[in-house]
């Protein structure tokens, strides 16, 4: 009896779904089945991980194969009509590839990108953010790592942002203060050792997990938040060398129901008018 193809039978929003699930090459690789999965790429959502794009089996991604990865994902970029998906660029050596990236960052934005991971490798180099990032306004998640904030532009928002994380951004609180502002939907926000802030201020009606990982220094206070269900510090390192305890203010909440981990040694926790103080034993 001849083979019964049942893939090739599943209704093509089917295809699309299960085409955007794989790799970027397997995903392009579908091409060639058949010709009734000709096309079907191009039609699926990208998603687009430039580690995919790295030799299979290698013990250790070196410099030369992360200097092959930009002019692929170029490629991608502008083949796919979009939309895209998920777009997680990781492995690119982008200080010698800014001129690229700002393109990228525009095919982005006229793409309808809904989930971007973009970090700078390799560190230490912190590079300036371009300013393109604050064109793609259908955003969803966003996680950035070892960038340098530019001014943000009067124009920028974040009308479909959920989630966003930081790590080892150079990033001023006032900076921090706009993205908030600008971010309506926004529901979680991650922050992991990142420079030059000196507090955190919440104020968001959306928001309900805030995390600060190995960020030292930083006065947190939370003005106004009716949907915060949780406050995580993590690993703090501050008071050390004789520096003050930084403060932790907890003002108009409802839903709080955790506040974690917090060293008395290093914070001091204020509800309200209330200073929560530790007993001596």
């Amino acid at each position: 009896l001849p083979h019964d193809d049942h893939i090739s039978r599943l209704p093509d929003a089917l295809l699309r779904n299960i085409v955007s699930r794989l790799p970027v090459k397997d995903a392009a690789r579908t091409a060639a089945l058949s010709s009734r999965w000709r096309g079907v790429w191009r039609s699926a959502p990208l998603v687009l991980a430039d580690a995919h794009l790295l030799p299979d089996l290698i013990p250790a991604v070196t410099r030369a194969d992360a200097r092959r990865v930009p002019s692929v994902v170029s490629l991608i970029l502008a083949a796919h009509p979009g939309p895209f998906r998920c777009i997680h660029l990781t492995v690119s050596h982008l200080e010698e590839y800014q001129g690229p990236l700002a393109r990228w960052l525009g095919l982005l934005a006229a793409k309808g990108t809904q989930e971007l991971v973009l970090a700078n490798r390799p560190p230490p180099v912190v590079l300036r953010l371009p300013a393109a990032i604050f064109g793609i306004d259908t955003l969803t998640r966003l996680y950035l790592a070892l960038w340098k904030f530019p001014d943000i532009p009067r124009t920028a928002y974040f009308p479909n942002l959920r989630e966003l994380g930081l790590c080892t951004v150079v990033i001023e609180s006032r900076h921090l203060d706009s993205i908030l502002a600008r971010s309506p939907v926004l529901e979680t926000l991650c922050l992991q050792g990142n420079m030059l802030m000196d507090r955190l201020t919440i104020n968001s009606r959306s928001i309900r997990c805030v995390y600060v990982v190995a960020t030292s220094d930083l006065d947190i206070t939370v003005e106004e938040a009716p949907q915060l269900q949780r406050l995580i510090v993590w690993v703090a390192s501050t008071c050390k060398g004789g520096s003050p305890r930084k403060t932790i203010k907890i003002g108009r909440v409802q839903a709080l129901g955790l506040i974690g981990y917090l060293e008395p040694e290093f914070h001091t926790l204020q509800v309200g008018d209330t200073t929560i103080k530790v007993q001596s034993l």
